[in-house]
């Protein structure tokens, strides 16, 4: 698997090549800043991008910035978040993509390199990964352990959500279930409607309904919540 990795602090950045090269993978490119990220991502076209939010030269959201922009160009690109912090606005953007693979991890949570690289393999494979602390915030309005609308759905309801958590449009999950766009609608605004999730400007109704249900899934011991595509 080849790989772009953007991290500005060198000992991270080094140490996060050293690894991956010894679990085998193939590091096209590691650099330290937005637009070196943004470059290597065009010219070497890579399986995974291994971004930190917050690189050169602004330090806030630039290698989020030059991932998106890249994405663009090349929608099925998996991209992995690094961050020190919980910054909502940055994973819901991530999320709003709808395209599957994508990640977004803490720093100071990543406990082995085995959980790594089964997260790397995750997203590549065009699943999603979120750190639960990532995941709560973003449903921090929901009070603490409050799950119980996931079970009123219906059979057909968690199917549909489940596709939207691959990141499948209403078309790909009609396809899928062999039913209509129409119905695939329905269900969609009955599986919000039961999750409590208004309709808002700030609020993105399907990226909320995905979080809760990666929530909802057995982590069986994992630190991360995941789904596979």
């Amino acid at each position: 698997m080849r790989v772009v990795v953007a991290e500005d602090l060198f000992l991270l950045r080094e140490g996060l090549v050293r690894l991956l090269k010894a679990r085998g993978f193939e590091i096209v490119a590691a650099t330290d800043s937005a637009p070196g990220l943004l470059q290597a991502l065009l010219e070497h076209r890579p399986d995974l991008a291994i971004v930190d939010i917050r690189l050169p030269p602004t330090h806030t959201d630039d290698g989020l910035r030059a991932a998106l922009a890249a994405r663009e160009r090349m929608p099925a690109l998996p991209i992995l978040l690094l961050s020190q912090y919980v910054e909502q606005i940055y994973a819901r953007e991530l999320l709003a993509d709808q395209r599957g693979g994508v990640g977004y991890l803490l720093k100071d949570r990543v406990f082995s390199d085995d959980q790594f690289v089964d997260a790397i393999r995750t997203v590549a494979a065009g699943g999603t990964v979120m750190d639960p602390d990532v995941v709560t915030k973003l449903l921090g309005r929901r009070r603490r352990g409050e799950r119980e609308p996931l079970f009123q759905l219906t059979e057909r309801e968690r199917q549909v959500l489940e596709l939207m958590a691959e990141g499948r449009s209403n078309s790909a999950i009609a396809n899928r279930l062999f039913i209509s766009e129409k119905a695939v609608s329905k269900h969609s605004t009955s599986i919000f409607n039961k999750l409590e999730l208004a309709p808002s400007d700030d609020d993105n109704r399907r990226v909320l309904a995905v979080l809760a249900y990666l929530m909802s899934v057995p982590r069986e011991g994992r630190t991360w919540s995941r789904h596979l595509s």
